[in-house]
């Protein structure tokens, strides 16, 4: 069956009261000691119509735990819509794009504690701790910029604040990472061939050494993807990982495929966690196509069955 924004918001309507009722209740998915959780990266295709569908999703799934993207918090907390880049945009789409970013920027100021809390309480009515925030960060950002995201990560109440950026970034962030005292797990990719990337092992000894408080969100899928092995780089630095992209990918550089398919040792790291109760999480991701005759939910289902079944 099709999930549409109808779909979820009945969902969302029917679950409310159950969720009032139930509001500390949470959704229990730590499996054998190995907490199983979801980066709201895997909901982009409801979310990028409808971002309250997210949290039924996770609710159906059985998923208690998020790592909840930045524009995906913003979403929830009420954000006017920002441009999107793109090809050979006509003078008057840059100018609307240049107004939807100018009213992002004046929406940004507006927020505070309460609104982030707001947010944190949607998900908790639902059962679902909030764990994590990703805020990507880049080159052209400002101080100001970053703060933002720390200000953002603190009023959520998260254990840590994820982020897809460069080593030159790394450097910047670890003063502002201290003195906030909050953990930043750095997300590595596959691109071995960029100097400036999380990717080799050079590059994450590099970030980790910029700061106590620089650390590693590994995702196992990039990482094999690059050649490397996984469970040997968690056994040596599980002190400095905030958490684990769960995905499986083909060596060399390779594909996404469907969990069980590539050559990711999810079984490996997965046990290797309940072994020796490290206690950080195993966050799906899914990346790889949704075969038509399926859905997102019920491929999100498949990586979660999955996972019960490594830890078996």
């Amino acid at each position: 069956m099709p999930y549409t924004r109808r779909y979820f918001g009945r969902m969302a309507l029917a679950s409310a009261p159950l969720a009032g009722a139930l509001r500390a209740a949470k959704i229990n998915s730590t499996i054998y000691g190995v907490r199983i959780g979801a980066i709201t990266y895997s909901f982009n295709s409801i979310a990028n119509t409808d971002p309250s569908a997210i949290i039924p999703a996770y609710v159906e799934i059985g998923i208690g735990e998020a790592e909840l993207m930045s524009n995906h918090c913003e979403a929830l907390a009420g954000a006017p819509r920002a441009g999107r880049g793109g090809r050979a945009l006509t003078p008057e789409q840059q100018a609307a794009r240049q107004a939807q970013q100018e009213q992002l920027r004046n929406w940004r100021t507006s927020t505070g504690t309460t609104t982030w809390k707001g947010v944190r309480d949607k998900f908790n009515a639902a059962g679902i701790e909030v764990a994590a925030l990703c805020y990507n960060m880049n080159d052209r950002m400002k101080d100001e910029d970053i703060e933002y995201g720390f200000s953002m990560a603190e009023s959520l109440g998260v254990k840590a604040l994820t982020t897809s950026t460069t080593l030159s970034m790394a450097k910047r962030i670890a003063p502002i990472a201290e003195s906030h005292k909050l953990m930043v797990g750095y997300h590595g990719h596959d691109a071995t061939d960029d100097p400036n990337q999380t990717a080799t092992l050079e590059s994450y000894s590099t970030l980790m050494a910029y700061g106590k408080y620089n650390g590693v969100n590994l995702d196992i899928g990039h990482f094999t993807a690059a050649n490397y092995d996984a469970v040997a780089f968690i056994k040596a630095h599980h002190a400095k990982i905030t958490n684990l992209h769960v995905k499986d990918m083909k060596r060399d550089h390779g594909s996404y495929t469907p969990f069980g398919e590539g050559d990711t040792p999810i079984k490996g790291v997965l046990q290797l966690l309940k072994k020796e109760r490290y206690g950080f999480p195993g966050n799906i991701e899914l990346e790889y196509p949704i075969p038509p005759d399926s859905t997102l939910i019920a491929e999100m289902k498949k990586c979660l069955a999955y996972c019960k079944g490594c830890l078996a």
